[in-house]
């Protein structure tokens, strides 16, 4: 079930947010969404308000935002648009990794229930998106066991990419500095060393630096 008529797609944006928050492990208060969004503290305010009276999320007693069944079925569908996009985008337009996320997300707001249908037959039901996080609602979704942030990775030590975390997925700059690297979900590397600022990495023979702010969202499981 979805919003009614005339919801703007921010709105259906807020939704899909709270959850990805709640998937990295982020209380979702407002102020992430404002941090997430870039909008305004007011502006996100008076949404938060508009959706706790339509139903969609609670406030609970540390002013988190908690989405009703209502409210978490509309946000799973908005994300399970959203990464089928960026699916078509990566395996079937060619669009480059780094830039999938934004275009993903005006493309979400325009699939409709039917094309999804014919989406996942053309993707094969894909189990995740490009950045390896899970597809909702996906037959084909492997659990790699637990996930370890690559920062947490000692120098020495074998890893394998598994997801990259939303919050990364908007910042291009340093998307376009991981798909140059090779540091794509299902790539194998080793630390060869660990900085105050950055880690040093070995893939496929070449040395790649990441800064740490990028290594504690890129998840990892031993080799």
């Amino acid at each position: 079930m979805g919003p009614s008529s005339g919801y703007h797609p921010a709105v259906e944006e807020y939704l899909e947010t709270i959850l990805e928050l709640e998937e990295s492990g982020i209380p979702p208060m407002r102020a992430r969404i404002v941090e997430r969004l870039g909008v305004s503290a007011p502006a996100v305010s008076e949404t938060v308000k508009r959706l706790e009276r339509e139903g969609y999320l609670v406030l609970d007693e540390r002013r988190c935002l908690r989405l009703t069944d209502t409210g978490r079925r509309y946000a799973t569908s908005i994300m399970r648009r959203h990464r089928l996009a960026e699916r078509l985008l990566v395996d079937v337009l060619h669009v480059p990794w780094s830039e999938v996320h934004e275009e993903a997300g005006r493309l979400e707001h325009a699939i409709s229930p039917r094309l999804e249908t014919y989406l996942v037959r053309l993707l094969g039901d894909p189990g995740t998106c490009p950045h390896g996080n899970p597809i909702p609602g996906s037959a084909n979704f492997h659990d790699d066991g637990p996930l370890v942030p690559l920062a947490a990775v000692t120098a020495g030590k074998a890893a394998v990419v598994r997801r990259i975390d939303e919050r990364l997925e908007s910042q291009y700059e340093r998307m376009r500095a991981l798909e140059s690297g090779g540091l794509l979900p299902g790539c194998q590397f080793t630390v060869t060393a660990v900085e105050a600022d950055a880690m040093q990495l070995r893939v496929d023979g070449e040395d790649v630096r990441v800064p740490i702010p990028v290594a504690v969202n890129v998840y990892v499981t031993a080799a």
